[in-house]
Parts: structure tokens; C-alpha cells; sequence
């Protein structure tokens, strides 16, 4: 089996080779765009794999967790695949991590960022004294309604 660092350097030597064949064309605009996509490919599965490594995670566990199958989790883990955006929130709520995608001049910064314990419990056991927000009303007359009403209440308890 290719390791993910033999992978990368496959990939790479022929990401170069086809660069420096030809680099004022469009067609070369075009594979400095390949480039960037196989780029964040690859780094979207090294940090899926981190991740997963981290938590002591199988492969087949993950998939599990995520819906899928061993062998989709271990080609996006290479970089061979482009997930969906729902695949990425499947995959972030497997890993119990969330998932962020950082603009970084032409490239981007791809990665899982644990959610912290106490978050967790906060996050699924709210609290007796939380309260869900009021639904935002419907039209200007109840927007200003509800303001007049609030008015009253506010001045009613000083």
C-alpha cells in the first residue's frame, strides 16, 4: 500500500513536470488550477487522517460513523476524492470535531479542531435557565409590536 508521504511525492513530481512544459499558456493557468485543487484534496485527507489517528480510530470505524465505506474513507484520506459539503459535516460530527477551511493567499487551510469537553456537555445539556431564542416576527407591524410590548414590560419592572 502507498504511504500518504509517497503519495504526496508522486503527485507532486507530476504536478511539476506538467507546470514547467509550458508556463505563459492558458493551458498552464489551468494546471496551476489542477494544482491547487489536488492540493487542497490532499490536505483535506491528511487532516481527516490526523484526526482519526488522534482518536485511535480504525478506518472502518470512521466510515461507520460517517455513513460511508472503508474504501471511500481511505481514498479521500489520499486525496483522491473531493467531498460534498454535507460530507464534510458527516464527517466533522464522526470526527466530534469541527471543520474549518482558512484562506491563505492562493491556497487554503484545511482542519478538524476537537470540540472541547466542556463545550460538549454545555453544547447537548442546556441548562435550565437558557432560553431558546424568540422566533423573528413575520412583518414590521408585529417587529414594531413586539417592541412596544417590550417597552411596557421594561418599564412595568423598572
Amino acid at each position: 500500500m502507498v504511504s500518504h508521504a509517497q503519495w504526496k511525492l508522486a503527485r507532486d513530481r507530476k504536478v511539476a513536470e506538467s507546470i514547467s512544459e509550458g508556463e505563459d499558456s492558458a493551458e498552464s493557468a489551468e494546471r496551476v488550477r489542477r494544482r491547487l485543487e489536488l492540493d487542497l484534496a490532499w490536505d483535506l485527507g491528511q487532516a481527516v487522517y490526523d484526526r482519526r489517528t488522534a482518536l485511535g480510530l480504525a478506518q472502518t470505524e470512521l466510515a461507520r460513523r460517517a455513513r460511508m465505506s472503508q474504501p471511500q474513507v481511505s481514498k479521500l484520506e489520499l486525496g483522491g476524492s473531493m467531498p460534498t459539503v454535507p460530507l464534510l459535516a458527516r464527517l466533522a460530527r464522526a470526527l466530534d470535531a469541527d471543520f474549518s477551511l482558512t484562506p491563505l493567499g492562493e491556497g487554503v487551510r484545511v482542519s478538524f479542531i476537537p470540540h472541547d469537553p466542556a463545550c460538549t456537555e454545555a453544547r447537548t445539556e442546556p441548562s435550565s435557565t437558557e432560553r431558546s431564542p424568540a422566533p423573528a416576527p413575520a412583518s414590521a407591524a408585529e417587529a414594531e409590536a413586539e417592541a412596544d410590548a417590550s417597552a411596557e414590560r421594561t418599564a412595568a419592572t423598572g
